[in-house]
């Protein structure tokens, strides 16, 4: 079973999630989700710090409480497009007052960035604080009052931006994974130094061999169709991925894989290492039954403060919490956000 965690590992296909209902019949809605009547949504753009053009979906709630509203962001999951989970989760917000703002990270979907398809622990951190630049500068938007949602990889991005972007006023962090250890460590901290060792060669020879070819290999993906014998949660990925649920043509989990030579970065840096740093509030929620849920108690350990909260999901998995609306504690994060933007 180890071995088949670090070959997941390696394609960094396991990682990855989504949610969605079947597509809405409005031609002009590309959603996995249906369309609310509730909210107003316009795609709109802006650069983050690289210079790297990020595409997102701005919702805004038809009948405002207020010309300065407070703003969230949100993206993730790991692999994932704003017109899956984020979306959802930005739409549903915003039906509950909030300005949001559901984006695609540097190098997928509809945003910049070449070459297509990269991971990295920098630029997707960058990400999350570029969106809460766009949001402080809306006009509907009080600049004192934003937050975040980071959903499974980007849950580990979201908190790092919260410890260095201290304008963030609340972060929410759903069915985090922790993408700098699950990549230099394997699940459950199963890779030791001598086959961390070896995936670093495997790697570095790929870069030597995609100078090269002058293009960039591809990790393979989650597969068309399960054999049976994959781990529960792989077979979760695909039974939204890979149907109807879920599938978004511009998604990696759908479509493809990541740059390979993405995990050489996700190894050699890890992202919450200043997390004990975080001022601000923190909501983590995982699901009881989830196999990724040690990323969120190991992660809670380090916060400080008595603004910090992690909610477990009472029978629920990992991807319970990306499109099952008996799962996702909306009102708990409605709650949070009411409390520490408003």
């Amino acid at each position: 079973m180890i071995k088949k965690f670090l070959i997941c590992l390696f394609t960094l296909t396991l990682i990855i999630g989504g949610a969605g209902m079947s597509m809405a019949k409005n031609n002009n809605w590309d959603k996995t989700f249906a369309k609310s009547d509730k909210v107003n949504v316009k795609k709109v753009s802006f650069k983050n710090r690289y210079g790297i053009t990020l595409v997102g979906d701005l919702y805004t709630p038809k009948n405002k409480p207020s010309d300065k509203m407070a703003a969230i962001a949100v993206s993730g999951p790991f692999g994932a497009v704003k017109e899956q989970v984020s979306g959802r989760y930005a739409q549903t917000m915003a039906e509950r007052g909030f300005v949001t703002l559901a984006f695609d990270p540097s190098y997928t979907g509809e945003s910049g960035g070449e070459p297509r398809d990269v991971a990295s622990p920098d630029i997707n951190t960058e990400d999350f604080s570029a969106a809460v630049d766009f949001l402080s500068n809306q006009d509907n938007v009080d600049p004192e009052k934003i937050g975040i949602i980071g959903i499974c990889g980007f849950g580990g991005f979201g908190l790092n931006a919260a410890a260095i972007d201290t304008r963030i006023k609340g972060t929410v962090t759903v069915t985090m994974y922790d993408m700098t250890r699950v990549t230099a460590r394997g699940y459950f901290d199963s890779m030791d130094e001598k086959t961390r060792y070896e995936l670093k060669e495997t790697l570095n020879k790929q870069r030597t061999e995609d100078f090269k070819n002058g293009t960039y290999a591809k990790a393979s993906g989650l597969p068309d169709k399960l054999t049976g014998d994959e781990p529960q949660f792989v077979k979760d990925y695909v039974g939204y991925y890979k149907t109807k649920r879920g599938f978004h043509k511009r998604s990696i989990g759908s479509n493809g894989g990541w740059n390979k030579t993405s995990s050489l970065s996700l190894i050699n840096m890890p992202i919450l290492a200043y997390s004990n740093e975080i001022h601000n509030a923190v909501l983590m929620i995982h699901g009881e039954k989830a196999h990724s849920r040690y990323f969120s108690e190991d992660a809670f350990k380090k916060l400080k403060g008595d603004n910090k909260e992690l909610y477990i999901v009472e029978g629920a998995n990992h991807v319970d919490l990306y499109d099952n609306l008996e799962k996702i504690p909306f009102d708990k994060i409605e709650q949070f956000f009411n409390t520490y933007l408003k």
